[in-house]
Order: C-alpha cells, then sequence, then structure tokens
C-alpha cells in the first residue's frame, strides 16, 4: 500500500542525506520510523489498559503452586 506524505523541507533534507549515507531509500526510513512509532503507541495503550484494570495478582507461591512447582 502506498501513501503520501508532506514534510517540512528540513526534514527532507536530512532524510536525504541519511538515504545517500546509507544507501538505502527515504521510503525505507519513512516505514521504519512509522512502525517504531506505532508499535511504541499500541504498547502505550496497552499498558494504559493494564493500569486502569490490572487484574488479578498472583504471588510467588500461587504462581509455583500453578505451575506444579511446588515441592
Amino acid at each position: 500500500m502506498a501513501i503520501a506524505l508532506k514534510i517540512s523541507p528540513a526534514l527532507d533534507k536530512r532524510l536525504t542525506a541519511l538515504a545517500k549515507k546509507t544507501h538505502r531509500s527515504k521510503s525505507y526510513f519513512a516505514r521504519e520510523a512509522l512502525e517504531k512509532y506505532i508499535e511504541d503507541l499500541e504498547d502505550y495503550y496497552l499498558a494504559m489498559a493494564v493500569k486502569e484494570n490490572p487484574g488479578k495478582i498472583y504471588t510467588s507461591e500461587e504462581v509455583r503452586k500453578m505451575c506444579g512447582l511446588d515441592d
């Protein structure tokens, strides 16, 4: 899927320089940056959901018993 982005001339200059220096395309860096940003947002919203509804907290004894590790 193709998308179009409008970026500032300053950012375009930086992106072009990085692409030339690394022999990668500007699209490569835009895609990598977008993937990282989306992953960070997903992690943030997951953390907020857990914070709002933490669920049950188990002790180490309970976990050992559930896993059959209780001696």
